[in-house]
C-alpha cells in the first residue's frame, strides 16, 4: 500500500469518525475554530479601521478634488501632499493688514468650491450653558458628502438653522426641533437634523450655513462693544476641478505663487516626480522617507501566544477522541495496521477537524466583524471606508488553524499508537508512571524562556520577548503531569468527593495534563494583557500632573473682566449655583488673592509698573532640583527608573512646578486663606496646621523654600500713576523688602499640592503690607461633575456674570487602549469556554469511572460532587499555572518599556522614566476564584444524577 492510498484511508476513517461522534467532534471544532473567529475578526478589524490614503482624502475633503488654504505668507512650495511647505523666500516681509486675498482666483478655471469656517461659542443647552464649536460648512452640498453625512433629519437651511452631532446631542440634552442660543450674541437656531463626521464620530459641533453665524456676530460686535467679536479659523475651500480633469500638480504650484496649499486628490494618490517638486530639490532631507521600524513588541508577542493556545485548546479534544477511539484503534491494530497507521488516522482527524475549525473560524470571524460592525465603528471613533479583507492573510490565519490542528493531534497520535492491541479492545487504561525526564527538561526550558524573554525586554527585541514566553509556557507545561501528580497525594487529607477527584486526576494525567493546559494557555493570555494594560495604566496616572485636587470644585474670580475689577461680587450666587448644582460634601474654604503694589490684573500696566512677589529659595544644594542644573544628562544616565521618581517627585524639584492661576497666586505660590482650606483642598489634617493658621503663623506646603523654620518672602511695592488709592497708602518711590517668616512646614508630600505653594492668613498679609482682595472659593464634591451638572452651574454663573468660573479636576484619563480591552475580554471568554470545554471533555472521557461510582451505591450527590470538583481541579491548576506563565510576558513587555523610556530621561532628564509594574488583582481574583468556581457549579448543575445503563466492558 502506498503512502497516498494509506493516509486516504486514514482520512477517510477519520472523516467517519468525526461523522460518527458529532457532539465530540463539535466540540474539536470550536476548540479550534474559536481562536480563529478572533485573529480573523482582529485582522479585518484592524484592515479597516485603519482608512486608505483614498478614505482619509474622502473624510478631509468630501467628494471634492482639492482642499484649498491660504496661508497668507506669500509665494509657497509645498510637497504633493500639502502637509509641509515653506516661504520662496524666507527674508520676505509679512504684510499683516494686508486685504485677504479673494482665493477664488487660484481656482482651475471651471471650478466650484465652497468654503468652511469654525469658530469657538457659549449656546445654550437643555441643561444650562456649554462650550463647542460651530461650523459654517454647507453641508447640504454634493462636495460635502464623505465628510458629513446626513443621520437623520434635515440639513440647515437659511440663517436660523443648526444641525448637530450626535454625542453633542447627547451631553446637552437637545434634541432635533430644539432651540439653542448663541451667547455670544444673542441670536437663536433651531436644530434640524443630526449630522455625523465619518472619520471623527465623537466630535461634538453644530453646523451651520456660510454667513448664519460668524457674519451676524461680526455685525453685532461692529455696533456693541460689550460683544466680543468671533475668533475664527481661517477659511478652507473644497473645490471641484474641471469635469474629467480635477486639480492637477501645475494647478497646485500655481496657486502657491499666491501663498495657498492645496492638497489634491489626483496629486497625493498619483504624485509627481522628484524632479518636478521644487521642494523636494532642495534637498533630500527636505522629502523624509518614513519607513516602518520594528514590529510592535505586545502585538508580537500576542500572536505568537494565539497560535500556542489554539494548540493547547485543541490538544485535549484530540487526546479524549483518541481515547474513546481507542476499540477502533485496537480492531485497526487486528487487520494488520502497525503503529504508523494508527497514527496516522489520528493525525488524519487533526487534518479533518483542524480544517473544518479553521475554515467556519474565517467565516465566522467575517461575518461576525460584518454584525457587530456598528458597535465596532463605535468604538474606533470613525466608519469603516468597507470590510477591507486580505486574502492572502486569510488564507495564512486557514493554514494556521489547519496546521495548529494537525499539531494539536501529534501527541495524541503518539499516545495511541503506543497502546497495546488488548487494551485498546479492552478499554483497561493501565497506570503509568510519568516520565521522569520530562519535568527536569521542562523545567530547564521555563527557566531559559524566562531568562530569555527578559534578556529581550533589556535589550528591546520583541522576537526574543515572544520566543522566551512562548518557550516558558512550554516548559511549565511539561512540568503539569508531575504538578498533577503531587495534587494526589494532597487527596488523602479532603473528604470523599475532592479526594476521588484529585486521585481521578492524578491517575489519569494523559487526560488531565492537555486539560490544565488548555486552561492554563488562555489564562496566561488574560493575564499577560490585563497585567500589562494595568501597568501602562499607573505609569499614565503618575505621569499626569493635576491642574487641582481631584474630588474639588474651585470657583475663582476673575480680577478683570467686562464685569468689572469687582468681579468678587458675583460669587455669592456663584456659590449657590455651585451649591445648588454639585454634589457637594462638607462646607468650603474661601480664599483671597495677595500682591504688592500696584494690582496689574486690573489696571493692565506693564511689568515696571507693577508689584510682585515671591518666594525665595535658600541656597544650597538641598533646596535645588538637580534635574534642572548643570550636569543634569550625566546624573541622569547614572539614574534607575526607582531613583529617578522618587528624585522627580521630591520638594525641590516641585517648586514652582505646582503654582498655577487656578487661586490667582501667580509665580509666588502665596494664597489667603483659613484653616478650612487645609482640610477642604490641601487634605492636611493636622491640628498643629490649623493652630499655626489660626495663631497667624503661614502654612508652607512645600519644604524647599524653608530653612530652619522660616521662609523668606521678597515684596516688590511698585505703584502706576493710574493706582491712586494705594499711592495715598504707600507713598514714594518703588521699594523692595524682604521679609523671614516663621511657618509651619508641611510634610514632604504636601509639595506636590497644585495651585499654590503657601497658604498666609489674612491678618499676617496686611500686617506684612500687602494688599488682598477676595477671589474665590472651595468646594469638596462626591464625584466629578457629569456634563449636566457642570452645565447647570455654567448656566447659573452666566446670570450672575462673566467674572467668575468654575473648574474641576477629572483626574488622569480613565480610559484603555481600546485594541487591549477587546484583547481582554476575547482572552476572559477564551478562558471560560476553555475551562467548560475541557473539563466537559474530561467528564466525557470519566463516564465509566461515574457509572462504576454509581453502581456500588454512591448517592446522585456523590456522583454531582464529583463532576463539580473534576472540573475545579482542571480549572484552578490551569488558571494558578496559566497566571505564572502570563506574567512572564508582561514582565518582558515591560521592560522593553522601560528600555525606551530611559532613552528618554537621559536625553531630557525632567521626562519620567517611571514604568512600573502593577499586578491587576481584580482580574487575578476573577480568574484564580471566579473562573474555577463557576466551572465547578456548572458541571455539578449539568451532571445527571441518575444512573446511566452501561454495557460491560472487558
Amino acid at each position: 500500500m502506498s503512502v497516498f492510498t494509506g493516509w486516504r484511508a486514514a482520512l477517510r476513517i477519520a472523516r467517519r469518525d468525526a461523522m460518527r461522534f458529532k457532539g465530540r467532534s463539535a466540540l474539536v471544532v470550536a476548540m479550534i475554530a474559536v481562536p480563529v473567529v478572533g485573529v480573523t475578526a482582529l485582522d479585518v478589524t484592524y484592515r479597516s479601521v485603519s482608512p486608505t490614503t483614498a478614505e482619509q482624502l474622502t473624510a478631509e475633503m468630501g467628494s471634492a478634488d482639492a482642499l484649498f488654504s491660504d496661508q497668507r505668507i506669500g509665494p509657497i512650495e509645498q510637497l504633493p501632499d500639502g502637509d509641509r511647505y515653506e516661504q520662496v523666500d524666507e527674508n520676505a516681509p509679512v504684510d499683516e493688514n494686508a486685504p485677504p486675498l479673494d482665493i477664488s482666483t487660484t481656482f482651475p478655471k471651471g471650478s466650484r468650491a465652497i468654503s468652511t469656517q469654525s469658530v469657538p461659542a457659549s449656546i445654550t443647552t437643555g441643561y444650562g450653558i456649554a462650550e463647542t464649536d460651530i461650523h459654517e460648512f454647507r453641508t447640504s452640498d454634493e462636495l460635502a458628502r464623505g465628510r458629513i453625512e446626513l443621520v437623520r433629519g434635515e440639513f440647515p437651511h437659511g440663517k436660523d438653522e443648526l444641525a448637530a452631532t450626535e454625542p453633542f446631542l447627547k451631553s446637552t440634552g437637545l434634541h432635533v426641533g430644539s432651540v439653542t442660543t448663541v451667547r455670544n450674541f444673542g441670536k437663536k437656531y433651531t436644530i434640524t437634523g443630526v449630522v455625523e463626521e465619518p472619520d471623527a464620530l465623537n466630535t461634538k459641533a453644530l453646523y451651520a450655513d456660510p454667513g448664519a453665524v460668524i457674519a451676524p456676530w461680526k455685525a453685532k460686535s461692529d455696533h456693541d462693544k460689550k460683544v466680543v467679536p468671533p475668533n475664527t479659523s481661517t477659511m478652507d475651500w473644497l473645490v471641484k476641478g474641471p469635469e474629467g480633469v480635477g486639480v492637477t500638480w501645475p494647478d497646485v504650484m500655481a496657486a502657491n505663487k499666491s501663498g495657498v496649499v492645496v492638497k489634491s486628490r489626483q496629486v497625493v494618490l498619483d504624485p509627481p516626480p522628484d524632479s518636478e517638486i521644487p521642494l523636494a530639490r532642495k534637498g533630500g532631507e527636505e522629502y523624509p522617507d518614513f519607513s516602518e521600524g520594528e514590529p510592535n513588541a505586545p502585538l508580537i508577542t500576542v500572536i505568537a501566544m494565539a497560535v500556542l493556545e489554539i494548540v493547547l485548546l485543541a490538544g485535549p479534544a484530540f487526546a479524549v477522541g483518541a481515547r474513546r477511539s481507542r476499540r477502533q484503534l485496537g480492531l485497526l491494530g487486528t487487520c494488520g495496521g502497525d503503529r504508523r497507521h494508527v497514527r496516522a488516522v489520528v493525525l488524519g482527524g487533526g487534518l479533518v477537524l483542524g480544517g473544518i475549525g479553521a475554515v467556519t473560524g474565517v467565516v465566522v470571524g467575517l461575518a461576525a466583524t460584518a454584525v457587530f460592525r456598528p458597535m465596532i465603528e463605535a468604538w474606533a471613533g470613525h466608519r469603516f471606508g468597507s470590510l477591507t479583507l486580505n486574502p492572502m492573510e486569510m488564507l495564512l490565519i486557514a493554514v494556521i488553524g489547519l496546521v495548529t490542528g494537525l499539531l494539536a493531534a501529534f501527541a495524541p497520535a503518539i499516545v495511541a499508537s503506543r497502546q497495546s492491541v488488548l487494551e485498546s479492545l479492552t478499554g483497561r487504561r493501565g497506570v503509568r508512571r510519568s516520565s521522569r525526564v520530562m519535568p527536569v527538561l521542562g523545567g530547564c526550558v521555563l527557566a531559559v524562556g524566562c531568562a530569555v524573554a527578559i534578556y529581550g525586554g533589556t535589550s528591546g527585541d520583541s522576537s526574543l520577548v515572544a520566543g522566551g514566553s512562548v518557550a516558558a509556557e512550554l516548559g511549565l507545561l511539561a512540568c503539569i503531569p508531575v504538578i498533577v501528580g503531587f495534587l494526589g497525594r494532597l487527596g488523602r487529607l479532603l473528604p470523599l468527593s475532592p479526594r476521588l477527584a484529585l486521585r481521578d486526576a492524578a491517575r489519569n494525567r494523559g487526560r488531565t495534563a492537555p486539560a490544565v493546559a488548555a486552561v492554563m494557555a488562555a489564562v496566561a493570555g488574560s493575564v499577560a494583557i490585563a497585567t500589562y494594560m494595568s501597568s501602562t495604566k499607573a505609569e499614565s496616572a503618575f505621569d499626569y500632573t493635576p491642574n487641582q485636587t481631584q474630588g474639588t470644585v474651585v470657583l475663582s474670580a476673575f480680577a478683570y473682566s467686562s464685569s468689572g475689577p469687582n468681579a468678587f461680587t458675583q460669587l455669592p450666587q456663584a456659590r449657590a449655583a455651585v451649591e445648588r448644582n454639585m454634589a457637594v460634601t462638607g462646607g468650603h474654604a474661601d480664599f483671597r488673592r495677595v500682591w504688592a503694589g500696584s494690582d496689574c490684573d486690573v489696571y493692565g500696566d506693564d511689568e515696571n509698573s507693577c508689584g510682585s512677589l515671591e518666594l525665595v529659595k535658600p541656597a544650597g544644594k538641598d533646596h535645588v532640583c538637580p534635574l534642572t542644573e548643570k550636569g543634569a544628562k550625566e546624573l541622569a544616565a547614572r539614574l534607575s527608573s526607582d531613583e529617578h521618581r522618587k528624585l522627580m517627585r521630591s520638594p525641590a524639584c516641585l517648586a514652582g512646578t505646582t503654582a498655577s492661576g487656578l487661586f490667582s497666586s501667580g509665580e509666588s505660590g502665596i494664597v489667603v486663606a483659613d484653616e478650612a482650606m487645609l482640610s477642604t483642598y490641601v487634605k492636611l489634617d493636622d491640628p498643629a496646621a490649623a493652630e499655626a493658621l489660626a495663631a497667624g503663623t503661614p502654612v508652607l506646603l512645600n519644604e524647599a523654600y524653608a530653612e530652619n523654620g522660616e521662609v523668606t518672602v521678597k515684596a516688590v511695592h511698585r505703584y502706576s500713576e493710574k493706582d491712586k488709592q494705594n499711592r495715598k497708602l504707600h507713598p514714594g518711590k518703588a521699594r523692595t523688602t524682604t521679609d523671614r517668616l516663621k511657618v509651619y512646614v508641611a510634610p514632604a508630600k504636601y509639595a506636590a499640592t497644585p495651585g499654590f505653594t503657601m497658604i498666609v492668613p489674612q491678618r499676617t498679609a496686611e500686617r506684612l503690607g500687602l494688599h488682598t482682595a477676595e477671589s474665590g472659593s472651595v468646594y469638596t464634591v462626591s464625584h466629578t461633575p457629569t456634563e449636566a451638572e457642570a452645565q447647570q452651574t455654567y448656566g447659573a454663573l452666566a446670570q450672575a456674570g462673566d467674572g467668575v468660573v468654575m473648574q474641576s479636576e477629572s483626574g488622569p484619563d480613565g480610559s484603555v487602549d481600546a485594541m487591549l480591552l477587546i484583547l481582554t475580554l476575547f482572552a476572559g471568554m477564551v478562558t471560560l469556554g476553555a475551562a467548560a470545554i475541557t473539563t466537559g471533555l474530561a467528564k466525557a472521557d470519566a463516564e465509566a469511572d461515574l457509572n462504576t461510582l454509581s453502581a456500588v451505591g454512591a448517592p446522585p450527590s456523590v456522583r454531582r460532587k464529583l463532576s463539580g470538583f473534576q472540573c475545579v481541579v482542571v480549572a484552578l491548576t490551569g488558571v494558578v499555572l496559566g497566571t505564572l506563565a502570563g506574567l512572564v510576558p508582561a514582565v518582558a513587555l515591560r521592560l522593553v518599556d522601560l528600555r525606551l523610556a530611559l532613552q528618554a530621561m537621559r536625553q531630557e532628564p525632567t521626562e519620567s522614566a517611571y514604568t512600573p509594574i502593577v499586578l491587576p488583582w481584580p482580574t487575578l481574583g476573577l480568574l484564580v476564584v471566579g473562573v474555577p468556581v463557576l466551572a465547578g457549579l456548572l458541571a455539578a448543575a449539568l451532571t445527571r444524577s441518575r444512573l446511566a445503563l452501561a454495557r460491560r466492558a472487558g
